[in-house]
């Protein structure tokens, strides 16, 4: 099973089927939290939490990315994990959500970033880009704070709700992110 520590008692693992019920549980506890930018929320049971399992299990079997719950000593925390890979293009797309609880510690930062650095590394992709809407500023601090470039805005990307919202755009290349790497090791 993929392991990866964050620090400070926090990692990443794969999700397996035993997670249903605990993240059925986190979702529902945030249920507030997140309903304003994730559309999935609205409709969420314990279905869809084994829906969305199995859904990242054959992610992973069918070599199209993957995604990971970020745990740490209470539990599951939130995911992260890429939509899908574009292999053609090298490119992905990053999604995550974090308890609201567990915010402000630097955790998804440190999951992100842990999946930029496999992003860029073994998978060899040359492009990875975050969409968030532009009132979810956690999320877009969270971008910022990894290198990220804001590219542009896409109206009314995303229903959630009776609300359309808009998308920030970022975009973080390859060469960016190992140049941005060289510099801070630079003494």
């Amino acid at each position: 099973m993929l392991r990866a520590e964050l620090g400070d008692g926090a990692f990443l693992r794969l999700l397996e089927p035993r997670d249903a019920e605990e993240l059925h549980d986190v979702v529902m506890a945030n249920r507030e939290h997140l309903a304003p930018w994730m559309p999935w929320v609205a409709g969420y049971s314990l279905s869809a939490a084994r829906t969305f399992i199995a859904a990242t299990l054959r992610q992973l079997a069918d070599d199209d990315g993957m995604q990971t719950v970020i745990c740490d000593e209470r539990g599951i925390a939130g995911t992260v994990g890429v939509h899908r890979i574009n292999w053609g293009n090298r490119s992905t797309s990053l999604g995550y959500w974090l308890a609201a609880d567990r915010q402000g510690r630097g955790i998804m930062t440190r999951a992100a970033r842990a999946y930029v650095e496999h992003a860029f590394g073994p998978w060899d992709l040359r492009r990875i880009s975050i969409e968030a809407a532009p009132e979810n500023t956690r999320s877009r601090a969270v971008a910022e704070r990894l290198g990220f470039r804001e590219e542009g805005l896409l109206r009314e990307a995303e229903r959630v709700g009776n609300r359309m919202l808009d998308h920030v755009v970022y975009g973080l290349l390859a060469e960016e992110w190992r140049a941005a790497q060289d510099d801070q090791a630079s003494p």
